[in-house]
């Protein structure tokens, strides 16, 4: 039976599924209202440096340079990826965060397990920050690892507001000559249509049953260009590090050296099949944690995910390809250690075409596991949905009449993630990291993981962390049509 769309949710529409949260936190399911003593107790437990860092960050309409494309768009700072933050394993950070937009914001820190009052959701754990508003964010990193920030609010994060947020390991040994971080991302703001009049657009086809199916200018089209796996909007361009092909950032390096790449996947709408042209990748890293090393020619990463990967280079220029899944078109960057011609713009090195790694394949690093336990608490996270009409959901429920998935501090939980649709989805939990299969077994530590269409796949995670916590998946139009629910902490 096809999901319904309720009178509320067409009534807010375009006004986002940030600003819903905060009309059902207190809702249909119950669960606990935000602890602010269990809060700070969790907090207080976490490994800390000792050291203080003051960092500023600031939301701002920019023009910036796509590589002889010149956009208005939304931005941190003056760039596209915003600056770089980085910091250390249990360092205190204080970040001073400045709303220079038209309209409220908000920063949500993807991957970082912190305190739930500083997690950037609004309405669920903190406050929106309003045009003109400051907020001021405090919290102490829990692990290390290659993570990144973007607004929870409407379809803000289809824009320029992303960045990453680099944490270091002090114990990891650093035996690479390079590091370069790859921000891959879909783009349509400035060159075609606006995010909020897509949405509106695939609620509309979807209401009045068409399939949509417009050019790339404008742009539905995923369906129809390649699967029903591709995605749903067809973009006019795509991104490497803020750069179109034809202009690429570029890493230049010596022959022989090693390189870490730090892929991060921060486009709204597409799944990316990653390589580098003539080169081998040992993954080492997903989400943030370590896994036993494993070499492939190319990787493919859902909205949200992020890999590591180290690279021994040739000699010679080589493409760093991204390619969309099901869609037209490709994003590239290149790596150049010595003389050689460019390739095309749209050349896809033979790595692209080889059967991509994907995170079942990799087992946690010897001490990245979970703590070997049975779950205390077992419960479904069902992905349906579909474009006609074009409603997501979680368990039957779009957000706003959603139940929330609830657990008592302490306790071990096992989610069964299901996908009874014909698209893949990357589910994204706040506040935690989970092990895929049992906790103990071989499967990756992560927060994100891509569920293929009618897949499923069983993780298991730890209440350490206590407060409410966003489900969902991290496809921004998917959950703006309704694909999210929370993870309330409740007492035992």
């Amino acid at each position: 039976m096809a999901p319904v769309v309720s009178r509320r949710q067409l009534l807010l529409g375009l006004a986002g599924i940030g600003t819903l949260a905060g009309l059902t936190a207190c809702g249909r399911g119950g669960g606990s209202l935000l602890d602010p003593a269990a809060i700070a107790s969790a907090e207080a437990l976490r490994p800390a440096t000792g050291r203080i860092r003051d960092l500023a960050l600031r939301a701002r309409p920019v023009q910036v340079d796509l590589g002889g494309t010149v956009v208005s768009t939304w931005g941190y700072g003056d760039t596209v990826p915003g600056t770089l933050l980085r910091a250390t394993a249990g360092d205190r950070v204080r970040i001073a965060f400045t709303n220079d937009l038209p309209e409220e914001t908000s920063v949500h820190w993807h991957g970082l397990a912190i305190r739930n009052d500083m997690d950037g959701v609004p309405g669920v754990t903190t406050a929106p920050t309003p045009a003109a508003g400051t907020t001021a964010f405090d919290f102490t990193i829990p692990h290390a690892g290659t993570h990144w920030f973007h607004p929870h609010h409407g379809m803000q994060l289809d824009r320029g507001l992303y960045a990453p947020f680099i944490v270091d390991d002090p114990a990891e040994p650093g035996a690479y000559d390079h590091e370069w971080v790859v921000v891959l991302d879909d783009w349509t703001d400035g060159v075609g249509k606006s995010p909020e009049d897509i949405f509106s657009d695939l609620v509309a086809a979807g209401s009045d049953g068409g399939m949509g199916g417009m050019d790339m200018g404008g742009q539905m089209g995923g369906m129809g260009m390649g699967g029903m796996d591709g995605g749903d909007v067809a973009y006019p361009l795509y991104l490497i590090n803020g750069r179109v092909p034809r202009d690429p950032d570029v890493l230049t390096a010596k022959p022989g050296q090693k390189v870490r790449i730090r892929i991060i996947n921060s486009a709204a709408d597409t799944i990316f099949t990653v390589a580098l042209g003539g080169h081998e990748l040992s993954v080492t890293h997903t989400d943030g944690y370590a896994v036993t090393p494993v070499t492939t020619s190319s990787i493919r990463l859902g909205m949200g995910e992020r890999y590591d990967v180290v690279a021994t280079l040739g000699d010679g220029v080589f493409p760093f390809v991204a390619s969309p899944l099901g869609k037209a078109g490709v994003a590239r960057a290149l790596v150049r250690t010595g003389a050689g011609s460019l390739p095309a713009a749209s050349y896809l090195p033979s790595e692209i075409a080889a059967f991509p790694l994907t995170a079942d394949a990799l087992s946690a690093a010897p001490g990245t596991a979970l703590a070997t336990r049975d779950p205390d608490t077992v419960q479904q996270v069902a992905l349906s949905g579909g474009m006609q009409p074009y409603v997501w959901t979680i368990n039957g429920r779009t957000y706003d009449e959603t139940v929330p998935l609830t657990i008592a501090p302490g306790q071990s939980g096992r989610l069964r993630i299901t996908n009874m649709s014909m698209m893949s989805h990357p589910v994204h939990l706040h506040g935690h990291t989970f092990q895929l299969g049992p906790a103990g077994g071989s499967g990756a530590r992560k927060d994100t993981v891509l569920v293929p269409p009618m897949g499923a796949v069983n993780v298991d995670l730890v209440a350490d962390n206590p407060g409410q916590w966003m489900v969902h998946c991290h496809n921004a139009y998917h959950a703006e049509a309704g694909m999210m629910t929370r993870l309330d902490y409740v007492t035992a």
